[in-house]
């Protein structure tokens, strides 16, 4: 029998807690470990519980999801963070993938929806849907640059994968980018795997951001145009 799905909530809304908690513990396959009303009590429980997912709101109090995200993601190997958010605060998403958080959801959200992305997350995966991700972008291009210096680089990624990583910018899945590219998946997910290891990166989402953050895609600038290309770059895995 597969282990459920450990999940830690935290916001601070009481009756959102209850809501989430009451899906969590009437679906087969998922256990609720702990429940924490602000980002300080997230943090003392992501590391006392070790879930498997933190179910994460950005604007708590004490601390705020951003930092309570980037604290977890720096101590923890295997919990993984999902944000939850709205549309108008995509800037505060962006800092949350930043720090580590392995995508988002909105919060009026289906239930079903809610269940899927947390399964996605728990399996490793980054939760990206093109059409969110290509707003998160354009979003976060209108602030300022952030101030932290960005040590990664690109240096060592060959052309293919830079190709791969513009692509995954813009949310593609891999089954999209074999498509694209004219290659087989299981060649995309080597690519995918070595720009993992070559970038220090948690998944997908840490992928997006090296990608925006090392200039290689910015909100008027893909690397590959709006829409794919209909010419077949060269073979060059």
């Amino acid at each position: 029998m597969t282990d459920p799905i450990r999940v830690l909530i935290a916001d601070d809304q009481t009756l959102l807690r209850d809501s989430f908690r009451i899906l969590l513990d009437t679906t087969p396959g998922f256990a609720v470990v702990g429940e924490a009303g602000t980002g300080r009590e997230a943090v003392q429980l992501a590391f006392a519980q070790r879930p498997d997912v933190v179910l994460m709101d950005i604007r708590m109090p004490d601390m705020t999801g951003i930092e309570a995200t980037e604290q977890i993601c720096a101590k923890t190997d295997d919990t993984r963070v999902l944000i939850l958010t709205t549309f108008d605060l995509d800037e505060y998403v962006y800092g949350a993938l930043r720090a580590g958080a392995s995508g988002f959801l909105l919060k009026d959200t289906s239930a079903a929806d809610l269940l899927a992305a947390l399964r996605v997350v728990a399996a490793g995966d980054a939760l990206l849907a093109p059409s969110v991700t290509r707003r998160l972008i354009a979003a976060f291009g209108a602030q300022p640059r952030p101030s932290r210096t960005f040590h990664r680089t690109l240096t060592g990624v060959t052309e293919r994968e830079r190709q791969i990583l513009i692509l995954i910018a813009r949310g593609l899945s891999n089954t999209d980018i074999a498509a694209h590219l004219t290659l087989s998946q299981a060649t995309v997910k080597s690519h995918v795997g070595r720009l993992l290891t070559k970038l220090n990166a948690r998944d997908r989402a840490q992928l997006v951001v090296v990608a925006y953050e090392t200039g290689l895609v910015t909100a008027n600038r893909t690397g590959l145009g709006d829409r794919p290309s209909t010419r077949t770059p060269p073979r060059a895995d």
